[in-house]
Parts: structure tokens; C-alpha cells; sequence
């Protein structure tokens, strides 16, 4: 037994949640970063119409991530679960599908995206010279869509072992070589744009590389086997079946964001698009401290539902979400005391009146309860069940985001969206808190139904 996987068994979960959550958290904030120093680097070199291309063009560029999220959330969970049990045979069969999973969604995502990619941006409100400012950024991230892809399944896989601190390296050098590249490609090369995506495609493939040397030096605790591909029907299954609600959440995430910029183009001018953008990528910063707990937690529920520790997988989430809440709470404050400070680091010519601070502040308002909510949707595959998680991100997004999107702008204004958004996530805090009830209660009689 490894010694990440004797502690998650054995440990003092306190201890356990330290050890495991604070490199995970100081991985998603650099991943976080990288997102935030992308829109900085654009911001202040290339201008605000240049901002607002990339604003248009995020949720598009989204899919990669929410297509790595399901090979790595799905592998990742299924892994933990495995090694739990002590399956070493199909542990070694893992990667293999990963990849072939990795390789038929890039290539069917990077067709649809050169052919649609026009009709996309225009769907979506892109016209003129952020028309232009768009298609170059998201022509270059669709060619080196697969570094996206796989760097962050691998970089889950690592997590699912345990190894928080080996994912958070990886993570950290893939950031510094992104803003290293990013600085060359814009500022010495003069690339704008370009420079900016080129530089994130260079980051993701030095993810990616990294997994491989990890593996080829005998790094993981399982047998990666890293360069094969294989088609074992039944870990497909498992893998899509238990990431697909992180990939319904990213595509609903992408359809909101979509619905969103649509309405602010309709009823609003180029300074919404650009505002939303910068809180859109703030708001998510904000969160990184949720997603680095959500990582961390993966492994240990999983691995102790493996191990029928039942009680011990459902005491790891409460544990873990409350830190969550507790460590994203600082830069949290400092948004909603000062968001004029926040707003100014990506965009410092641009002045927002008090109507933009006020919606500003109502959509960061409910990040908080989002401790709960985004660690649930973890903990749910991390046990096999991976329903709860996608019927409430459907459900969010079919039945509550989307109707409203369209409906409320149009006739209260733009405004709306921020109220909206606060709206709807508390309500689905609620229900989350409820189904999870259930879901312990259910956990505690598996257990009494082993002992007996």
C-alpha cells in the first residue's frame, strides 16, 4: 500500500484534508491565474476590443477543458475506486482508455469547431474586429485542443492517486512556461492576440508532457501503461458514465455563458460584453481555493468508498467543504469590499459606474454557499453516483438558467442577469443539501448492511 492511500485510509481526516487540499488548492489558483494573467496580457497589451474577443470566444474555449474533465474526472474517480479495492489488473487499464477516450472527443470537437467555427462566433454576438480578434484565438486553441485535453485528465489521474503536491508541480510549471511564452509571443514578437493562445497551447502541452515523464520514471502508484490505447468496453463506461456530469456541467456552463453574451449584445453595448468577461473570469478565480478542495476530496472518498469506509467517505466531504468555504472566504472579502481594485488589475483604463459594481457584487455574493454545491458534484462520482450530478446540472441550466437568460433581460434589463444568477444558485443550494441528506442516509445503511 502507497503511503497517500494509507493515509486517506487511516488518517486523521483533518490531517488528511491539510496534506492533500493545500497543494490542491495552490494548483487550481495557478490554473486560475492562468486563466486571470491571459485576460491581463490581452487586457493591457492588445486593448479592450481585443478583451472582448477573448470574452466572446471563453465559453467555446471551454469545451476542451469540460472534454478533459470528463476523461479526467471520469478515470480519475473510477481510479480512486480501484485502488481502494485493491484492483490492480484493471488499474493498469485506465490510462489506455483514457486516451482513446481523449483522442476520438478531440477529434470530433476540433471538426465541429473549424466547420461551425464562424456561424459559432456570430451566434454568439462576435461581429466586426471582435469577430476578427475571435476567430484568431479560438482557430489556435482548437489545434492544440488535444494538449487541453489531456493535460488535464493526466494531471486528474495524478490527483486521484493522492499526489496533490506532484499534480500542483506540474500544474505550477505549466503556468510559468504559459506566461513566460505569453510574454515573448505578445510583448518581443508583437503576436497580440495569437501570442496569447499559442502561449496557452504551449502550457497545456508542458501538462501534458510532464504526466508522461511522471509515468516513464515510475511515478505512479499504479501501472499507467501512458503510451497504449485501448477499447475495454466496460471501463468506457464507467469513465464516460462517472465524468459526464463535469462534461453537462462545462456544455451548460458554455450554453449560459452563450445565452448571456447573446443578451448582452441585444441589450447592451461593448463595455457589458467586456464587464461580464472580467467577472466572469474573476468570479471563477474566486472559486479556485472550491476547486482545489473538490480535487482533493476526490481521492478520498473515492478510495474510502472502495474500501467500504462508508462513514469515512461521508465525514471526508463535510470536512472538506467546510474548508473550502473557510479558505476562499479572503480574496472573496477583498472583491466585495474593494471591486474596483479587482476590476482595475485586468482592465485599469475602464471605469464602471455604481450599476456595474452593484451587479458585480450580487453575482459574487452567492460564491460562498458554492462550497456545498461544487464539492457535492465530486463527491457524487467519487461514490458511484453520478445521477445527482447530472439531473441538477441539467436541471440548472434547462429548466432555471436558461428560460430566465433569455426571459429577464429582455424585460428588466441587463442588470437581471447578475440578480438572476444569485437567484438560481441559492435555490439549487437547497437542493443539493437535501439530496445529499438522502445520500448519507443511504451510505450509513450500506454500512450497517455490511456489518450485519
Amino acid at each position: 500500500m502507497n503511503k497517500e492511500k494509507e493515509m486517506i485510509l487511516n488518517g486523521s481526516l483533518w490531517k488528511v484534508c491539510y496534506k492533500l487540499s493545500l497543494p490542491a488548492i495552490i494548483a487550481m489558483v495557478l490554473y486560475g491565474l492562468n486563466v486571470i494573467f491571459d485576460g491581463v496580457f490581452v487586457g493591457r497589451l492588445v486593448g479592450e476590443t481585443a478583451f472582448a474577443g477573448i470574452s466572446i470566444v471563453y465559453p467555446l474555449t471551454q469545451l476542451s477543458l469540460g472534454l478533459g474533465s470528463l476523461v479526467g474526472v471520469g478515470a480519475g474517480s473510477y481510479l480512486s475506486i480501484l485502488l481502494g479495492e485493491d484492483d490492480k489488473e484493471t488499474q493498469g487499464k485506465i490510462v489506455g482508455n483514457a486516451n482513446l477516450i481523449s483522442i476520438v472527443v478531440t477529434i470530433v470537437m476540433m471538426l465541429l469547431g473549424f466547420v461551425f467555427m464562424k456561424p459559432l462566433l456570430k451566434a454568439i454576438g462576435a461581429d466586426g474586429e471582435t469577430l476578427t480578434f475571435a476567430i484568431s484565438y479560438f482557430r489556435i486553441t482548437l489545434i492544440g485542443s488535444i494538449f487541453w485535453i489531456v493535460g488535464l485528465a493526466y494531471n486528474m489521474i495524478v490527483r486521484a492517486e493522492g499526489k496533490m503536491k506532484t499534480a500542483a508541480l506540474m500544474m505550477g510549471i505549466g503556468l510559468v512556461v504559459n506566461i513566460i511564452s505569453n510574454y515573448i509571443l505578445m510583448k518581443i514578437f508583437n503576436m497580440g492576440i495569437a501570442g496569447a493562445a499559442w502561449g496557452t497551447n504551449i502550457g497545456m502541452f508542458v501538462y501534458a508532457l510532464l504526466f508522461v515523464i511522471y509515468c516513464k520514471r515510475g511515478g505512479a502508484s499504479f501501472n499507467a501503461n501512458i503510451f497504449t490505447v485501448r477499447a475495454d468496453k466496460e471501463i468506457i463506461k464507467e469513465i464516460v458514465s462517472l465524468g459526464m456530469s463535469s462534461l453537462i456541467m462545462s456544455v451548460m456552463g458554455i450554453i449560459q455563458s452563450v445565452i448571456i453574451l447573446r443578451a448582452l449584445k441585444t441589450y447592451g453595448s461593448d463595455l457589458d460584453i467586456t464587464f461580464y468577461g472580467a467577472v466572469f473570469r474573476i468570479f471563477n478565480f474566486s472559486l479556485t481555493p472550491i476547486y482545489g478542495l473538490m480535487r482533493a476530496l476526490q481521492p478520498v472518498a473515492g478510495i474510502n468508498y472502495g474500501a467500504q469506509k462508508y462513514e469515512r467517505s461521508i465525514s471526508s466531504f463535510k470536512i472538506f467543504s467546510f474548508v473550502a468555504l473557510v479558505v476562499m472566504l479572503p480574496f472573496w472579502l477583498v472583491a466585495m469590499i474593494n471591486p474596483w481594485l479587482i476590476l482595475g488589475s485586468m482592465l485599469p483604463k475602464v471605469t464602471f459606474d455604481l450599476g456595474y459594481i452593484f451587479s458585480f457584487r450580487i453575482f459574487m455574493s452567492i460564491a460562498p454557499l458554492l462550497s456545498v454545491t461544487m464539492t457535492a458534484m465530486t463527491f457524487w462520482p467519487s461514490i458511484k453516483k453520478a445521477t445527482p450530478a447530472m439531473v441538477i446540472g441539467l436541471g440548472r441550466q434547462l429548466f432555471l438558467y436558461i428560460p430566465l437568460m433569455i426571459i429577464l433581460p429582455k424585460i428588466f434589463g441587463i442588470q437581471s442577469i447578475y440578480i438572476g444568477s444569485f437567484i438560481i444558485d441559492l435555490s439549487l443550494s437547497v437542493i443539493v443539501i437535501l439530496v445529499l441528506s438522502k445520500d448519507f442516509r443511504s451510505l450509513r445503511k450500506m454500512k450497517e448492511k455490511n456489518k450485519a
